[in-house]
């Protein structure tokens, strides 16, 4: 093992492993993907980390895959950017199977935000609108994204200001669980405006 470099240290725990050479001050992650395992690493030599994560020291990589075979695991390049290239023998399979476990997970628990939309007119009544306010607080509250829109018919398009007012006035019935994402605008023959879920903020 050469001098400065006589420490690894590796952090099982984390949702990827990471490696400290110490010496070197730079910190390894092993590659999500792509990495070279067993007979397809081509170093002529490298610099071994055991399955416990103890430093085996820098070493010919026949003799790196050698004790690999020995213990029934495989030899794995996790920092091919490193000088030597750093291989750790471990479990390839295990590791990739919790690897995919991990990412599963994560999207598992990953808020999918969708964008719902609440269609009104110009002549809506009090208790359409009044529904469709509770139907917006609903979405939102259930951390959903909400697009509010105002159809415009014939001449009605010379009168947008009242289109506006409706939409201020839908804004306003929501407010206690929403916030404005953008002004109030046109899109063809409709005025749009987006509510964001107040804790998106």
């Amino acid at each position: 093992m050469d001098e400065g470099a006589s420490m690894l240290f590796c952090c099982p725990r984390m949702p990827r492993m990471f490696i400290w050479l110490c010496g070197y001050g730079r910190c390894f992650t092993i590659s999500k993907k792509d990495l070279l395992i067993n007979e397809e690493i081509r170093e002529k030599e490298v610099r071994v980390v055991d399955a416990d994560g103890s430093q085996l020291g820098i070493m010919p990589t026949k003799q790196a895959l050698a004790l690999a075979v020995d213990k029934g695991l495989d030899l794995v390049d996790i920092a091919p950017q490193a000088t030597p290239n750093v291989c750790r023998i471990m479990d390839f399979g295990k590791y990739r199977y919790e690897q995919a476990k991990r990412e599963k997970e994560a999207r598992k628990n990953q808020k999918v935000v969708d964008v719902k939309e609440v269609r009104m007119s110009m002549n809506i009544d009090t208790h359409d609108f009044e529904t469709k306010a509770n139907q917006a607080i609903k979405f939102l509250t259930g951390g959903d994204k909400v697009k509010v829109s105002v159809r415009f018919r014939g001449r009605e398009m010379a009168h947008t200001d009242l289109g506006r007012a409706l939409l201020e006035r839908f804004r306003d019935a929501c407010a206690e669980v929403s916030t404005t994402d953008k002004p109030a605008k046109m899109e063809g023959r409709s005025m749009v405006l987006f509510l964001l879920p107040k804790s998106s903020k």
